[in-house]
């Protein structure tokens, strides 16, 4: 059996109400922070994402400078260099002495201004 409503149990029930209309708008704020929080946190997370991928080529790169220096350390020649001195094998100037880089070497002499492109001090 369900308990008879007095006038003064509709007071209780207009409060009861009220604080259930209170609720609702509270929770809306809170749906409305968390969305917010939410949104913040995608941008943080993307963010991060892209540090990450940022990191490792960093990285790849640190490691492929301290690949060269060691190769450069122990005689070897830079990426750039090897291609000049493939170029020079093949009987070309490298050197620009006189303009004449690109050009054919007489006889395949040696020419010792390509010669020093190729392996001389490295100036940095």
């Amino acid at each position: 059996m369900l308990p008879r409503i007095d006038e003064g149990d509709f007071l209780n029930k207009r409060e009861l109400y009220d604080g259930f209309s209170d609720l609702g708008a509270e929770a809306q704020k809170m749906i409305e922070k968390i969305e917010l929080i939410k949104s913040e946190m995608t941008k943080v997370i993307e963010k991060n994402a892209e540090l990450e991928i940022e990191n490792q080529h960093l990285r790849a790169h640190l490691k492929e400078l301290e690949e060269q220096k060691q190769s450069d350390e122990q005689g070897g020649l830079s990426k750039s260099r090897k291609n000049l001195e493939m170029l020079y094998e093949e009987g070309f100037h490298v050197c620009n002495v006189d303009s004449m880089y690109g050009t054919r070497r007489i006889n395949d002499e040696p020419c010792v201004f390509c010669q020093d492109v190729i392996y001389g001090e490295r100036r940095q």
